[in-house]
Order: C-alpha cells, then sequence, then structure tokens
C-alpha cells in the first residue's frame, strides 16, 4: 500500500499551459477562448495557450502529435495543465502516452468530459491526484457560492479539505450565441435542482477515495491497466472508493448496458457509493435513465446518489481524483469534502 501524491499547490504567477490532447478550440469561439484566458491572466495566472488549442475539428491534430505536446508540457515550468475543453478521441492517445513521466513531476491536470479518459490512468497508474470539473472554456461562468472554481482547490496544500454544498439551481435552457450568455451564477443557472438518493427519501452517507468522469469515455478503459480500479484501491485506497460517473447523450437501455460491463470489469468491486451526474440524455421506451441505474447497480447494497453536481449540465463542482471524500445526503441537502491526504 502506498500514498497518493499531489501536485504542489498552484500559486499567483505560476504558469497553466493550456494544449488539446482532444479537440481544439473552433475560430467561431475563439473570443469565448480569449475571454476564458484574460479571467485566468487577470487572477494572476501566466497562462500559456498552445496553437493546437486554437484548431479546430474532430482532434486538434494527430494522435501523435497531441500526446508529444500533453508530454511537452508536463515536463515544462507549468503548473496546472488545462485543456480548453474535452472532445471525442482522446482515447487515441492512451496506450503511448509514457504516464509516468508525466508523474515524475507532479502537476495538476484538470479536465473532465473526454479528458477524463486521460486523468483516470494518470491517477490509477501513477497514484498522483487529478482535477475532473474544470476546463478553459468554462471559466467566464461564475459558480454557485457552494462551490469551488479549481484554481482554489489546485492552490490548497496537501493536507487541506475543503467542502463544497448541492447547487440549488442547474442549466436547463439550451446554448445561445457566446455574446448572450449570462455569466452571473443569478442568470447562469434558473432551474432548481437537487441530489437524491436512488432509494427515494433515503438518508446517506459514504466515505472513499474519488475515482470517475464521462461514462461513455472512461468505461473505454474498462479490462485495461489504465481503467484498474481495484487494483488502485489495492495500492492506494484502504478506505474503499467513491465512484462517480457522468452521462452525456447515451439513452437509457446504452447506459445500462455500460454499468453493466463496469460492473463486470471489477469497478464497483470496493465501492462504497457511487455518485451519478445529472444529465439530458434520453430516456429509452420502458426504461428512464434512473432506472438503468437501478437495474445495473441497485443490488449493490451501497448508496447512489443521483443528480450529483458534475456532468455536462452546469453547474459542476471540482471533484480530486483519488481524495478522500465524505458526502452526505441528509434531509435533502448534499455536501461533499474532499480530504487531500496522502
Amino acid at each position: 500500500m502506498t500514498g497518493l501524491r499531489y501536485p504542489c499547490r498552484l500559486s499567483t504567477g505560476d504558469r497553466i499551459d493550456v494544449t488539446a490532447p482532444s479537440m481544439g478550440v473552433p475560430v467561431a469561439l475563439h473570443s469565448r477562448l480569449d475571454h476564458a484566458v484574460s479571467d485566468l491572466r487577470a487572477a494572476g495566472f501566466d497562462v500559456q495557450v498552445e496553437e493546437s488549442a486554437r484548431r479546430g475539428g474532430l482532434a486538434a491534430g494527430p494522435a501523435y502529435a497531441r500526446k508529444d505536446e500533453l508530454a511537452a508540457a508536463f515536463a515544462g515550468p507549468a503548473r496546472a495543465v488545462l485543456p480548453p475543453w474535452g472532445g471525442k478521441l482522446a482515447i487515441e492517445i492512451v496506450e503511448e502516452t509514457d504516464w509516468h513521466a508525466l508523474a515524475a513531476d507532479p502537476t495538476w491536470f484538470v479536465g473532465w468530459s473526454d479528458i477524463s479518459t486521460l486523468l483516470l490512468p494518470l491517477t490509477i497508474t501513477t497514484g498522483v491526484a487529478t482535477l475532473h470539473g474544470g476546463s478553459l472554456m468554462d471559466e467566464p461562468w461564475e459558480l454557485p457560492t457552494g462551490f469551488h472554481r479549481w484554481t482554489e482547490v489546485a492552490a490548497l496544500s496537501e493536507g487541506a479539505s475543503f467542502t463544497q454544498t448541492a447547487a440549488p439551481y442547474r442549466r436547463s435552457r439550451p446554448w445561445s450565441d457566446w455574446d448572450e450568455e449570462p455569466l452571473g451564477r443569478a442568470q447562469a443557472y434558473e432551474e432548481p435542482t437537487a441530489w437524491r438518493s436512488l432509494r427515494a427519501g433515503e438518508n446517506v452517507k459514504m466515505r472513499g477515495r474519488l475515482l470517475g468522469g464521462c461514462l461513455e469515455t472512461v468505461s473505454l478503459l474498462a479490462g485495461s491497466s489504465h481503467g484498474d480500479l481495484s487494483g488502485f484501491a489495492r495500492r492506494h485506497a484502504p478506505e474503499g472508493l467513491i465512484v462517480y460517473l457522468e452521462v452525456v447523450d447515451s439513452d437509457a437501455v446504452a447506459v445500462l448496458r455500460t454499468l453493466w460491463a463496469l460492473r463486470l470489469a471489477g469497478w464497483f468491486d470496493h465501492a462504497n457509493g457511487v455518485l451519478i451526474g445529472r444529465t439530458t440524455a434520453a430516456d429509452a421506451p420502458e426504461l428512464t435513465q434512473g432506472e438503468a441505474v437501478e437495474r445495473a447497480l441497485g443490488d449493490l447494497d451501497i448508496p447512489i446518489i443521483l443528480d450529483f453536481d458534475t456532468g455536462h449540465q452546469p453547474p459542476q463542482m471540482p471533484l480530486v481524483n483519488g481524495a478522500l471524500a465524505d458526502v452526505e445526503l441528509i434531509d435533502r441537502h448534499g455536501r461533499i469534502t474532499q480530504h487531500l491526504i496522502p
């Protein structure tokens, strides 16, 4: 059993490298990208944006070029590596990436969606914490008062703890033109939301090391060393795991199948609880998204929370892969405390 490692804390003046290991940003959204960069620079960070981040298309370049650029970002002076957003083809660089080289001088790796395909292998194979729940293109939006920004989490020292509370409102309206987007929390999130137990009305408490990501992408790692949650638990998590997953657009049948595949691959063997993010993905005839979770995981005899604040329906809170977490849902009030301890 070995302790988890945390990157050095992020401080004002530190460098943040923006590189696109999956998809870059098309020209039509460069103004949003520039706004996000300005926000981080105004907060005192030295932000360096690679050309890949401004390159549209299915991927920001060939797999070898994206892999090499990611490796260069970790080998350089940056204290955080921040992709612009997710994408679809991060899986192409998983096999050839030298994860232990990336972990030689631990640097915060931040992202979500398709980037969780890379965060998870870094934490699982090296025991270095990664930070799920932020990307460059999310920077302009104000978060709920009960959340922390990723930069605030990355600024904490090893041994610190921080608490976040469930969002009272979520975004439900379609995305509009960037120039028309409300950025303040009072306008950005307009629909009431709340965490809920899979077993209706039940109060829930769970404790374990956090691991997870986007269901459609991290599930591709199951059965490989890069997605070996049981191995991670044996090496780093005597406390057990809390597995968190969020669905982009898979319908309920696909979700049920994928959750079963993860179950057969041992993803929940060491789980003390499961967090399922809010989603707007479609139900299927005779099967809702919640029923898919119930049919796949409901008999595991562990607490499961639905509509958790992670994923593609904002807002979402930062989650540190590898951190020890205490999660509770008491009388419909949700809270998570993450402890950055080895």
